[in-house]
C-alpha cells in the first residue's frame, strides 16, 4: 500500500508522530506474521519492536513511492531470519516418531484470539498444528510459505523481501508444501461442521468434568489415540489409558476451575488451581484443545501462559 505523500514526507524529514501514523496500520499484522515465523508471541513482539526501530532509522531512505507495507515486511522478514539463525534449531526433536505431538517444541506459545491482531489472522494459518509444522522448516521455506500462501505476496515481491530470486522462492515454497502436507481437516472446518450448539456443549462438558474431578467423564470425551502435552515440559501422553493414569496421579489430585476462551482459532481454557494459602484459584496454564469430530484429539497445556492475554482474570476468588 502506498503511503500518503504528506505523511511520508513528514516521516522522512524526522517527524516521529508522522512515522507512528505511517506504521500503525501494520503493527498488528506484522506481529501475526512474526508469530507464525517464530512460534513464540514474546519473540514475535521483540521482532516487531526491532523492525520498527530499524524502520525509523531508515525511513529517510524510503523512496517516494512509499510502499510501506512491503518495506516493513522486508525488515520484519530479515529480523525473523536473523532470530531463527541465532537460536539455531534450539531443542527441536531430532527423531520425531509417529504419534509424537507436533507441539513438542519447547518455545511454542499460544496466540490470543482476543487481541487486536486477531483480525489479521487467517485462523487456519495460526492453528497450533500449522504453526508447529512451520518450526520444522528451514527459515527460507518458512518465509516463502507464509509470504506467498498466507499473506498473498507475489513470487517477485517475496523474492525482494528475502533478497533472492523468484525461482528460489518458488522452489522453497514447493519444498515447504511437501514437508507440511496434511490431509487432516483444520479446526475451523471441524468447528463449522459441529455447529455452535455442539461446540458449546463440548466446552461446558469439558469444564464441568474437570471441575468435578471426574476422570471417567474426561476420558469419555477423548479420542482413543488422544494426546496430552505440556510445553515447555518434554513429557507427553498418548491414548486414553495413559492420559487417565496421568490425570489420576497428577492434575486431578487438585481442585480446578476452568474458564473458556479461544487461542490460535481453537477452543481453549484458562485453568486455575486451588491454592489454599492464597485463598484463591491461581493460574495453572492455558489448555488448547484440538477436536476430531466430537472428540478431543489433543490437549496442549501451556503451563507458562499469561492468562490475562486471553481475556481472563489473573486469579479467581472462591
Amino acid at each position: 500500500m502506498t503511503a500518503p505523500a504528506a505523511l511520508l514526507a513528514a516521516a522522512r524529514s524526522g517527524d516521529p508522530g508522522a512515522f507512528e501514523q505511517l506504521v500503525a496500520p501494520y503493527r498488528a499484522e506484522l506481529q501475526a506474521y512474526c508469530y507464525r515465523m517464530l512460534g513464540s508471541l514474546h519473540d514475535a513482539e521483540d521482532a516487531v519492536q526491532e523492525t520498527l526501530v530499524r524502520a525509523w532509522r531508515s525511513v529517510g531512505r524510503l523512496d517516494g513511492r512509499g510502499f510501506v507495507r512491503a518495506w516493513l515486511y522486508k525488515i520484519a522478514t530479515n529480523r525473523c531470519l536473523t532470530a531463527i539463525e541465532q537460536r539455531g534449531r534450539r531443542e527441536l526433536p531430532v527423531n520425531v516418531t509417529p504419534g509424537t505431538p507436533a507441539t513438542e517444541i519447547s518455545w511454542l506459545e499460544p496466540y490470543p484470539d482476543s487481541s487486536a491482531e486477531a483480525r489479521y489472522l487467517d485462523r487456519e494459518s495460526v492453528e497450533l498444528a500449522f504453526v508447529a509444522s512451520l518450526q520444522h522448516l528451514s527459515a527460507p521455506q518458512r518465509a516463502a510459505l507464509i509470504l506467498r500462501e498466507v499473506l498473498g505476496f507475489s513470487a517477485a515481491e517475496a523474492a525482494e523481501q528475502l533478497g533472492t530470486s523468484a525461482a528460489s522462492v518458488n522452489s522453497a515454497l514447493q519444498r515447504a508444501r511437501k514437508a507440511i502436507a496434511s490431509t487432516a481437516p483444520t479446526q475451523q472446518t471441524v468447528l463449522r461442521d459441529l455447529g455452535d450448539a455442539a461446540v458449546e456443549a463440548i466446552v461446558a462438558r469439558w469444564a464441568a468434568a474437570w471441575q468435578a474431578g471426574d476422570v471417567d467423564a474426561i476420558v469419555a470425551m477423548l479420542a482413543e489415540d488422544a494426546r496430552y502435552s505440556m510445553p515447555p515440559l518434554p513429557r507427553w501422553y498418548r491414548g486414553q489409558d495413559e492420559i487417565r493414569a496421568f490425570l489420576v496421579h497428577g492434575p486431578l489430585r487438585s481442585r480446578w476451575r476452568f474458564l473458556p476462551t479461544t487461542a490460535n482459532g481453537q477452543i481453549a481454557f484458562g485453568t486455575y488451581l486451588r491454592d489454599g494459602d492464597a485463598g484463591a484459584y491461581v493460574p495453572g496454564g492455558l489448555d488448547v484443545l484440538t477436536l476430531r469430530g466430537g472428540r478431543v484429539a489433543e490437549i496442549v497445556a501451556f503451563l507458562d501462559a499469561d492468562l490475562t492475554r486471553f481475556g481472563l482474570p489473573a486469579r479467581i476468588q472462591p
